[in-house]
């Protein structure tokens, strides 16, 4: 093969063979205190060999305490067919890998390459990837250019390139400061890696603040522990098109411990009530950005569009399919500040369509209309041109959960708007003891369908926390039901509104479900009608688990209780009937506020009657009038 000049193409190969783009020398090059003939290399029992130089042989046999290494400051991959393998972790929760023994035959490449480290936290990791671009292109020293098959490389796109691992923590394409576009990559990264806060075993990394990344026609099928399939980091723009990405589940080490402690996570913390040891996307860092625009993305379980610890990051899915092929498992997820949009999209999901993890995560579902995707193209500077936006058809949202439609785990705002439709088999939103912004709006068709009857359920945080052992936070806190009525709290006023409570907003729909504020402290269920229909029990309540103790081994069990209505203790439900509003009470609410426009109405079912109680005092229900105090009402 003829080098040519950096700026120009790079790879010109097949969909047969690999390419080597610096000097491949003769085994005989390398050191020859070990074992070498020809084009074979032999590492026996107790011996390091050091390979020098990027070297092809035809056969590799390492021994059982043999080890095969690169200079220091370089790492060393080992292909077979143009395929990464051989590596693994030398140790769980180790960062380095090692090859190991065995004989290797066919179009054996061993590639010395300059180190990429990568700090995170307390670890740094020695990133190993088949193709590494920065600012001037793709930097051959850095690249394992052995596992990039057909297609063409240049310094500005991929084009139709094939990137294959089987071995532990191979990233297919990192991206650091730099405008790439990969153009329908084939990339399947098959066994465990290791950190997906860093993205070391990921198939696409786009990293800084300088770095616009465009991964259009791609097709990535991961399985492995945190085998995350793209990751976007520290500030880069990173732009997914008409792509499909999936993760599956890997094994994890028989020893692994399962921690909260980010650099050595590699699984879901279950107290999210979930399983799982990969998601497919991670969004991560400073003012990140990662859209998803007509693509499919699906995780086995765990999590589809994840965004972890940062600020100011933007995730956004446009018309596209994403969720979980297992029982469990989220669409997206909202920490911190995040902003999180889904237009136009439809999500089938094991467990949540978004976990809202706050303290202060805006959240999004509505339709992809034209005005609302150019705007996007804008702020998230898309690069769509008018002939693309064009092409883009308007489509509202619908989203199909085998469990809650939203879960809040700490504090955050969720808008439903446009057509949305939210089909869940339990409660549209579960509210675990926190503050809440939620609004729906009805006006053009969105509706929320709980199959167990259910739209708001408000209940204390079942999570039950991890516990320190040897100064790292793990996995193996117990969750235990409370026993025992609730103490009354003489500071907090069930009656008022307060910054802190769980408040929710509804316009122009037409509501059929229950509402439970089942908290045993001080947090109120605050919820405004406004021109809305609602037919079911607004009632502060008892909420009890299915069962009275919850590990690691039950996680399913939380966020599922059963509610007996009764007068509120710490746990006011405050109802709002606005202009046009109309509450169908169908059985014994208990409430602590109740207002009423001039033209709104509380009334029963079709042959029964509606009583108010204040008090204990009978009181008819007027328009107009607002009521406060211990509320009652029954239908009979």
């Amino acid at each position: 093969m003829t080098l040519i000049t950096r700026r120009s193409v790079l790879i010109a190969g097949t969909a047969t063979a690999g390419a080597v783009l610096v000097p491949a020398v003769s085994a005989t090059a390398a050191p020859t205190t070990k074992k070498a003939s020809g084009t074979r290399i032999s590492v026996g029992s107790g011996e390091t060999y050091t390979v020098s130089a990027t070297t092809r042989v035809s056969e590799l046999s390492i021994a059982d305490g043999g080890t095969i290494a690169a200079p220091d400051g370089s790492s060393l991959s080992l292909t077979v067919d143009g395929v990464e393998t051989g590596q693994l972790l030398t140790a769980t929760g180790a960062t380095a890998t090692l090859i190991q023994a065995g004989t290797y035959r066919g179009d054996v490449v061993l590639t010395v390459a300059a180190a990429n480290e990568v700090t995170y936290e307390t670890l740094t990791f020695p990133f190993r990837q088949a193709v590494y671009v920065d600012g001037d292109g793709v930097v051959k020293d850095k690249s394992v250019l052995a596992a990039v098959l057909g297609g063409k490389l240049t310094d500005a796109y991929a084009k139709n390139v094939s990137i294959t691992s089987t071995g532990e923590c191979f990233d297919g394409v990192y991206v650091q400061d730099a405008t790439y576009t990969l153009d329908r990559p084939a990339i399947s990264l098959t066994g465990n890696g290791r950190c997906d806060f860093a993205g070391y075993g990921a198939a696409v990394v786009g990293d800084g603040s300088s770095t616009t990344l465009v991964v259009d026609g791609a097709r990535v099928d991961n399985k492995g522990v945190v085998r995350t399939t793209v990751i976007a980091n520290d500030g880069a723009n990173v732009i997914v098109k008409d792509s499909v990405l999936r993760a599956r589940n890997g094994v994890l080490p028989a020893d692994y411990q399962a921690t909260v402690e980010t650099p050595y996570m590699e699984s879901v913390p279950w107290m999210l009530g979930l399983d799982g040891n990969v998601r497919a996307t991670n969004l991560i860092g400073k003012s990140t950005k990662a859209t998803y625009l007509n693509s499919t993305i699906f995780s086995e379980t765990w999590g589809a569009l994840s965004v972890e610890g940062g600020s100011g990051l933007k995730l956004t899915a446009i018309n596209s399919h994403f969720g979980n092929t297992g029982e469990y498992g989220y669409g997206t997820y909202a920490i911190g500040d995040a902003t999180v949009r889904v237009l136009g999209s439809r999500l089938d999901v094991g467990s949540y369509a978004t976990i809202i993890a706050g303290p202060a995560a805006v959240v999004h579902y509505g339709d992809s209309t034209g005005a609302a995707v150019a705007a996007l193209n804008t702020e998230l500077e898309l690069g769509l041109s008018k002939a693309e936006l064009a092409s883009i058809p308007a489509r509202n949202t619908v989203v199909n959960s085998g469990h809650f439609g939203y879960m809040f785990f700490g504090a955050g705002q969720l808008t439903l708007d446009g057509g949305t439709v939210i089909n869940s088999d339990r409660a549209t939103f579960l509210n675990k003891g926190q503050q809440t912004t939620i609004n729906v709006d009805g006006s053009q068709g969105a509706r929320l369908n709980p199959r167990d009857g259910i739209i708001l359920q408000m209940i204390e945080l079942d999570d039950p926390g991890p516990v320190p052992v040897n100064g790292k936070m793990m996995n193996i806190g117990v969750y235990t039901e409370p026993t025992g009525d609730p103490t009354k709290d003489a500071t907090f006023d069930p009656t008022a509104v307060h910054t802190t409570d769980g408040a929710a907003t509804f316009n122009s729909i037409e509501l059929k479900g229950d509402f439970y504020n089942g908290m045993r402290k001080g947090k109120n269920m605050v919820l405004t009608f406004e021109g809305s229909r609602v037919e079911g029990v607004i009632s502060a309540s008892t909420a009890k688990h299915r069962v009275s103790s919850i590990d690691a081994s039950t996680f399913y069990e939380l966020g599922i209780v059963t509610n007996t209505t009764q007068a509120a203790v710490n746990n006011g439900a405050i109802v709002q009937l606005n202009s046009g509003s109309t509450w169908t009470v169908t059985g014994t609410s208990y409430l602590t506020r109740l207002a009423l426009a001039a033209d709104a109405t509380v009334r029963a079912p079709r042959g029964k009657n509606v009583t108010l109680t204040v008090d204990g005092t009978v009181t008819a229900v007027t328009p107009g009038q607002t009521y406060t105090g211990a509320l009652t009402l029954t239908v009979a």
